[in-house]
């Protein structure tokens, strides 16, 4: 699928950590550090593409609570009350977007894919979330490794 229309990408935080088997093994020991590795994953998205990531998990308190792990208001982490599930929260976001087309939602939830793709909006299974934030990265290190060489080459410049 062609992502360059995306203006926000929405994922479904647990839903993408139990269909990968590697964030799945590692969710078992440390729910923390499996979820900081899916953040880390899904941030090369936001910073190499310029598009909106809200990452979205339920949660067990009282109020809806939104992180910024990146300092960037367009890269959010948001864990619902116990009262929302995340599919609640997420369809939320996409119904309330101006032009729900503009949205991707990364889940493997069936109903939630019914729901959001009534609405006009997009999905991605969990596979093709993780594989493009690993081409994103890759691309983000590409560019990375262009930069140390353009200023290694006019540092030498005398």
């Amino acid at each position: 699928m062609g992502v360059n229309f995306v203006q926000h990408l929405l994922i479904d935080g647990a839903n993408v950590l139990h269909a990968s088997p590697e964030l799945r093994e590692l969710l078992k020991r440390d729910r923390d550090t499996a979820r900081s590795q899916l953040i880390q994953q899904v941030a090369a998205i936001h910073d190499g593409e310029q598009i909106r990531v809200t990452v979205v998990f339920d949660g067990r308190g009282s109020e809806l609570i939104v992180e910024r792990p990146l300092g960037e208001v367009t890269f959010s982490v948001v864990y619902t009350p116990s009262s929302l599930t995340a599919d609640d929260v997420i369809e939320q976001y996409v119904g309330r977007s101006a032009n729900p087309a503009d949205c991707v939602v990364a889940t493997g939830d069936r109903a939630e894919a019914q729901t959001v793709r009534a609405t006009g909006a997009h999905v991605i299974s969990p596979d093709e979330l993780l594989a493009w934030g690993q081409r994103a990265q890759t691309r983000l290190s590409a560019k990375a490794t262009g930069i140390r060489r353009k200023n290694a080459q006019d540092w030498r410049k005398p």
